[in-house]
């Protein structure tokens, strides 16, 4: 393999796990409420959900959603539904910047890896970075490799993102604010996909 076929799976990694997205938009939100120690779990998660939905569509799930593509829409629609959930969590969680009061909402690996599962961009990723980059086994698991670690990496600069922001945020009242925007997006992003998909 060349060196430029790496490269070019390490900028197609890059941009689709680093560009904003619902889990990314969590992971922010977790780590200006958490810090990024207690968001780890749930990048975690999400990584490792991300990976195994990637290993699976290479391996043959994308030959399923080729005989039935009615099976993504039913993935997307679970998913936006999944997603206006997770937005209504951040929404109403609380302002308090006590650690005490605000361990209850710390997002887990659970929620990181059904994200995925359920988010219609990581299906995306999957299916259209398996159909572009992978002809061989070899090719596969280099792609996989590349992809795993980026995604890890990506994911955390959103955390670290998100703890460095509280300087800024460093009261209930504007940290309640944020969480409600931050809710609010998600919440409403993933409204106007399902009425896309109704139309």
């Amino acid at each position: 393999m060349s060196l430029t076929i790496i490269l070019t799976m390490f900028s197609f990694s890059l941009a689709m796990s680093i560009s904003p997205g619902p889990v990314n938009m969590m992971i922010i939100s977790s780590g200006i409420n958490h810090g990024v120690k207690k968001t780890m779990a749930f990048i975690s998660g999400a990584t490792i959900g991300f990976t195994l939905l990637l290993v699976l569509i290479g391996l043959g799930l994308m030959n399923v959603i080729n005989l039935y593509p009615s099976l993504l829409e039913y993935i997307e629609f679970l998913g936006a539904s999944f997603i206006i959930y997770m937005g209504y969590k951040i929404a109403t969680s609380l302002g308090d910047i006590t650690i005490k009061k605000s361990e209850k909402k710390v997002l887990k690996f659970y929620e990181g890896f059904l994200l995925q599962w359920l988010n219609p961009k990581a299906w995306i990723a999957c299916v259209s970075g398996v159909s572009m980059f992978v002809s061989s086994s070899s090719d596969f698991v280099i792609f996989v490799s590349i992809y795993f670690v980026v995604c890890y990496a990506s994911l955390s600069f959103w955390g670290v993102l998100g703890q460095k922001v509280t300087r800024f945020l460093n009261t209930p009242k504007k940290l309640k604010f944020f969480n409600i925007i931050m809710g609010g997006v998600l919440i409403i992003s993933a409204s106007s996909l399902i009425i896309i998909k109704m139309i």
